[in-house]
């Protein structure tokens, strides 16, 4: 698909029940939602962020322009109100994406997101340590394996593959902006959401999931779910808990967002 402003972006729709847009992490990552299972019930709507995976490597990689993406994105595929899905870096993008347009989504998925504010990453670094050296596929498997508790090796492998280019030149502009973001702004206007949202935590992620309480306490209508003994992908170490979380919170709104 082609964006407003001419970049490719690589986009997919897998399964044939209701539509869930997701929103993968990152920032400078690709679509990693291939391993993602959410029964016969729902469509995954995929895509790889301009600049990375199979996307066209061209910015610009600003907050504005990735939310703006994420609408492109939804109206490619045909879609008035959907529920949207971010891991990571894109449950952040998913809720400034709601926050930027509420009218266009039914429900929010955050999850293993790093809340409103930057406190987090001080303790993030005390726990992961001093991170492995080089840019390719082999360092990110060794950093990736830290995110689980269970199998770490071999979900990282899932996550690599198929591999492409970091893009760290996204990486490090959108986290720029990001850090610059005041949390109280941030607060302020997730109180004014009304968008039904669903936080799911890993508690053994590496990420604190202290860092999430602002938000959870800032949205209007807000559960939050909590696996023990589970890292920063839960789908991954506890799938059917995951899907049954998700398919049961979405289900309980259907009436709303058909």
């Amino acid at each position: 698909m082609i964006t407003d402003d001419g970049v490719e972006l690589w986009t997919s729709a897998t399964g044939r029940g209701e539509p869930i847009l997701c929103c993968h992490g990152g920032p400078g990552l690709w679509d990693m939602f291939g391993t993602l299972d959410l029964g016969p019930r729902f469509r995954l709507i995929r895509w790889d962020q301009r600049g990375a995976g199979r996307s066209e490597p061209r910015g610009p990689y600003t907050l504005e322009r990735m939310v703006a993406d994420v609408d492109v994105v939804r109206e490619w595929h045909g879609l008035d109100r959907i529920p949207v899905l971010g891991h990571s870096w894109g449950a952040h993008l998913g809720l400034l994406y709601a926050l930027a347009h509420p009218e266009r989504v039914s429900a929010l998925v955050y999850v293993s997101g790093v809340g409103l504010g930057h406190e987090w990453h001080a303790e993030f670094q005390r726990k992961v340590g001093k991170q492995p050296r080089g840019k390719g596929r082999e360092s990110a498997v060794r950093q990736w394996t830290a995110d689980f508790v269970t199998d770490g090796e071999r979900h990282a492998e899932a996550m690599a593959t198929p591999w492409f280019p970091v893009n760290y030149e996204a990486n490090a502009a959108l986290s720029e902006e990001m850090r610059a973001m005041p949390e109280a702004e941030l607060v302020s206007a997730c109180r004014s959401l009304r968008v039904p949202a669903l936080i799911v935590d890993g508690m053994a992620d590496n990420r604190p999931r202290w860092a999430v309480d602002s938000l959870e306490e800032a949205l209007p209508s807000v559960t939050r779910v909590r696996f023990e003994g589970v890292g920063h992908v839960p789908w991954l170490e506890a799938p059917d808990e995951f899907r049954a979380a998700v398919t049961g919170f979405l289900g309980d709104r259907g009436r709303e967002w058909q």
